[in-house]
């Protein structure tokens, strides 16, 4: 009888399904008592030698049989349908708050463990909400009514009930803590396998290269023998649980009989009360044996609701205070002004300091060595964390005074991580743009300089790129998001590495489409290949989180420094490849 405030939470966005799901199933526990009431008719009859009455009576009960059919079915579709709801809302909100919490909150969360609380977890909220919790409130009300019933008839019989019924409802709590704390190590240790599984089949080429398939089987093994034993452990004390309702029951059930044949022997009760009681000491036990099976089935919930309430609550990194609507008529000039910033656990600044201007409708190149606080920038940008001190502004106005949606909704980002779905060219394409006519996405691949490769593919547009593009180069893959930030049609394009995974030649597209797509937009280019972003408009060169120069290839290369010196190493890695 364990109840999650989260789960209660989460019964409130299916009142009406659920408290209807509840109603009939009061209905079909009518149905039982007057099933009961007529048989124990029946059989007074039958011992009275009263058999003309029958036939009336055992049409009765046929038609409670009948009614009791056609109220479980609707229980069930209703309570499905419960469950469902339940289950769409519950998904949609935790789907959501993980749009909300954006990357930089979520990076310590395994795929797998997020992937068996949304899929598995939910479930079993599903089965805890639309059949435990209204069985649930039938067994609080049900039995002790009818326990009251029995004592009009006999209250000895009444006495014997009531302890039984007691040690039914109440026995097992005695362990629900231990059964939690079973659950949840049920939970975790199942959690932990889901999300090593979905990690070893994600790389698999990784270890197949790596000699490592034998050793990443074995600690799968030893995770499922470790899933196998905290299975069994929760099922013991299960057991016991279910023993203990059991043996209530039964004992409960013998004493009633004994008790009535006692009344019929000793004529305190005649035969219809006889039958009765024995009927109605049966019936006062069917909500808690219902109970005990409903919740089993629902016990899932329970363990995960722990993990989905740490998920739904989650805070995000950046509050959305913002009232202002990132709506720039054209392209936007943007300023870090003095921008300080720490990351969490660092032992030294990220960004100390920084101050630069990238030109409205121009291309800013930001290039330094590995760790000068490039990524950090962007993040900053993005909004995925507010700086410790100083301002970021766009178009005049802080980043943090902007609705986090509108703000992400002006700034189009190709990162070097692109990541296109299992579906075709142009699903992936309208992502960005689900409205974007075939017209449209031709023309931002022909920008992106993609389209003619599509064009060759056998199916066009309509081929299907497999898990994370798996069937296409880099490059194709690089342009191909290229083109989905253009149908986004964003006043702000941010490239992230985008020629990182790709050739001399592919970055030289690439380039060339970048160009193109950056007219009429304010570019925010990150790149350790130097020759990707020579071209730029103005380049901020950063080194160990400061700004150590700004300006235009010509210039910073003439004036030596940090940026000649990452030119030079450029060009002798390449002389290294070439050799």
């Amino acid at each position: 009888m364990m109840l999650h405030p989260e789960l209660l939470r989460a019964a409130r966005t299916a009142r009406r399904p659920l408290g209807l799901a509840t109603a009939l199933l009061a209905a079909v526990t009518a149905t039982h008592l007057a099933q009961a009431v007529l048989l124990a008719l029946v059989l007074s009859r039958i011992a009275q030698g009263e058999t003309g009455a029958l036939a009336p009576l055992l049409a009765a009960v046929i038609a409670v049989v009948l009614v009791r059919a056609a109220l479980g079915r609707a229980q069930r579709l209703t309570a499905v349908t419960a469950g469902a709801t339940v289950r769409v809302r519950l998904r949609d909100t935790l789907m959501e708050r993980l749009g909300a919490l954006g990357p930089t909150a979520i990076t310590g969360a395994r795929a797998g463990a997020v992937r068996a609380t949304l899929v598995d977890g939910v479930e079993g909220v599903d089965a805890y909400l639309s059949r435990y919790l209204p069985q649930l409130l039938i067994t609080a009300a049900v039995p002790p009514l009818l326990l009251v019933a029995v004592a009009l008839v006999e209250p000895y019989a009444a006495l014997a009930l009531a302890p039984a019924l007691l040690l039914a409802l109440f026995g097992p709590r005695a362990w629900d803590r231990l059964l939690a704390r079973r659950g949840k190590e049920h939970w975790d240790t199942y959690e932990a396998l889901a999300a090593d599984y979905l990690e070893a089949l994600q790389g698999m080429p990784t270890l197949r290269n790596a000699g490592a398939v034998g050793r990443v089987r074995e600690r799968l093994e030893r995770r499922s023998t470790a899933l196998h034993r905290s299975t069994v452990a929760k099922l013991r004390v299960s057991l016991v649980d279910t023993g203990l309702t059991d043996l209530a029951v039964q004992g409960g059930t013998v004493a009633a009989v004994l008790v009535a044949c006692s009344s019929a022997a000793t004529g305190r009760t005649a035969a219809t009360g006889t039958y009765l009681l024995l009927l109605l000491a049966s019936e006062c036990f069917r909500p808690v044996r219902d109970l005990s099976r409903e919740w089993h089935a629902g016990y899932l919930g329970v363990s995960a609701a722990d993990g989905i309430a740490a998920l739904r609550t989650a805070e995000a990194a950046v509050p959305d205070r913002g009232t202002v609507t990132a709506a720039w008529e054209s392209a936007p000039e943007i300023r870090f002004q003095d921008v300080h910033f720490t990351h969490p656990g660092g032992a030294r600044p990220a960004l100390d300091g920084v101050s630069f201007t990238a030109p409205a409708g121009r291309t800013t190149a930001v290039v330094g060595p590995s760790g000068a606080g490039k990524s950090t920038v962007l993040s900053l940008l993005l909004r995925q964390r507010d700086p410790d001190g100083g301002r970021v502004t766009v178009s005049g106005t802080d980043t943090a005074a902007y609705t986090l949606a509108s703000l992400r909704r002006g700034i189009a980002v190709v990162s070097q991580e692109t990541y296109l779905f299992h579906a075709t060219i142009a699903e992936n394409l309208r992502i960005a743009r689900p409205s974007a006519t075939d017209g449209q996405l031709r023309a931002a691949a022909r920008t992106a300089g993609i389209d003619e490769e599509i064009a060759r593919l056998p199916d066009g547009y309509a081929t299907l790129v497999g898990e994370r593009g798996a069937t296409l180069s880099g490059g194709q893959r690089q342009r191909l998001a290229l083109a989905s930030a253009l149908l986004a049609d964003a006043p702000v394009l941010i490239l992230d590495e985008a020629t990182s995974a790709v050739d001399e030649r592919g970055q030289a597209r690439i380039v060339r489409a970048l160009a193109t797509a950056g007219r009429g937009r304010t570019c925010v280019v990150v790149a350790h290949r130097l020759d990707a972003v020579r071209h730029a408009d103005h380049i901020v060169v950063l080194d160990a989180g400061r700004v150590a120069a700004a300006g235009d290839h010509t210039t910073l290369l003439a004036g030596g420094g940090v940026y000649a010196s990452l030119v030079a190493a450029g060009h002798t890695a390449e002389e290294e490849r070439a050799a």
